[in-house]
């Protein structure tokens, strides 16, 4: 019986996506072919459908890439932004996974030289190996230190940079969201505490992600409800990455009472209308869009502000990276500190293992390998 029509593509081992033997088959997208090609693939003995993720984890355990570039690989689909993309580009090609390998074969170096240094110390070994090895183990210290203190910034490309807008009722938040989005995303209205809950909305800000956070209206109030939503607004800019305090430039002293929050700067709205007072900071009408291209042309630049770097080193872009590496400091620290060399060789053990984890490589068989070549032990 004919299915279809289509393309038959064999890749031999090791010349595969996941280094196996693969055919693939191109078939017309039609759900119907579609589903009929699996049922008739189903009932061949031996094969069955792949679990989810199943060909990038053979791809990894076969050696065709690291788990940096697997997870790149999702970032690299999931990217809604060029400066995602670019990003997940840069880690899927191994630029985060180089640093790391490169990490663990120092240390796997230096942890073979302090473990030399106790099970062979009546053999004929260099001079000052564990001096050489805290040595290795403090430069490595160093750089791990200098990849953490990054502002987050690969996370916050990965997962967006937080803005929030605060303000007054009636200051035209949620107006702003809505041109900002260019559609109705939050309720507007004239009668003052419309907005009780944080809403968000994401936006492609100067090529990077930005979530967008409209907030209730910062004033005393008796209604529990209403109470609940300055709470959160104020939490929210406490945590927020760019904060927009949004005024109302047709109200004398429409600041008054909002001292105490930490804005980035100043917004003031309305400027379709007359306004009593002259006010210092960017001016935008939310109804008319007056000044809104300049707000964005602004956004954008704080956001790149916020986060570029001018250095070549990859960006740390998961919590998992980040947890992992803190775990390898404080072994270095422990193993640069270390008088007795059975400390320093645990300590360096646990930041192999830790850094070697990143990548998804834990191999302390290396460690004897080192020993015996660098050695020459036991010849």
């Amino acid at each position: 019986m004919v299915l279809d029509r289509a393309l038959v593509l064999w890749f031999p081992a090791p010349a595969s996506f996941t280094g196996e033997d693969v055919a693939e088959f191109h078939v017309h997208g039609g759900p119907a072919i579609v589903r009929a090609l699996l049922e008739a693939l189903g009932g061949k003995t031996g094969l069955r459908p792949a679990d989810p993720g199943e060909f990038t984890r053979r791809a990894v355990e076969n050696g065709k890439f690291d788990l940096t570039q697997a997870e790149a690989l999702a970032d690299l689909i999931e990217a809604e932004t060029e400066g995602q993309r670019k990003q997940a580009l840069r880690q899927y090609e191994g630029a985060l996974g180089e640093l790391y390998e490169s990490w663990r074969t120092r240390l796997i170096r230096a942890a073979a030289w302090a473990e030399a240094a106790i099970d062979f110390s009546d053999e004929e070994l260099p001079d000052d190996l564990l001096g050489q090895a805290r040595a290795t183990g403090l430069r490595i210290l160093r750089e791990i230190s200098s990849h953490l203190a990054d502002s987050h910034r690969g996370e916050l490309i990965r997962e967006g940079v937080y803005l929030t807008l605060i303000g007054p009722p009636n200051s035209g938040k949620s107006s702003l969201l809505n041109a900002l989005a260019k559609r109705d995303v939050a309720i507007v209205s004239e009668v003052p505490g419309t907005t009780r809950d944080v809403l968000e909305v994401r936006l492609d800000l100067g090529g990077y992600p930005v979530i967008v956070s409209d907030t209730a209206g910062l004033r005393p109030t008796v209604d529990p409800v209403e109470a609940e939503g300055v709470r959160r607004a104020t939490n929210r800019a406490q945590t927020s990455d760019i904060t927009i305090l949004l005024l109302d430039g047709t109200v004398v002293n429409s600041a008054e009472g909002l001292e105490e929050q930490q804005a980035s700067f100043v917004v003031w709205n309305k400027a379709d209308r007359p306004w009593p007072a002259r006010h210092e900071g960017i001016k935008i009408s939310a109804k008319t869009g007056e000044g809104l291209p300049e707000l964005l042309t602004f956004l954008a630049k704080k956001v790149r502000e916020e986060l570029e770097v001018k250095s070549n080193s990859p960006l740390l872009t998961r919590a998992r990276h980040r947890h992992e590496l803190e775990v390898a400091k404080a072994a270095l620290e422990r193993a640069i500190r270390a008088e007795e060399s059975e400390l320093m060789a645990e300590d360096f053990r646990l930041a192999l293992r830790a850094v070697g984890r990143i990548t998804g490589r834990v191999d302390l068989e290396e460690l004897l390998d080192v020993i015996f070549r660098d050695f020459c032990i036991g010849k």
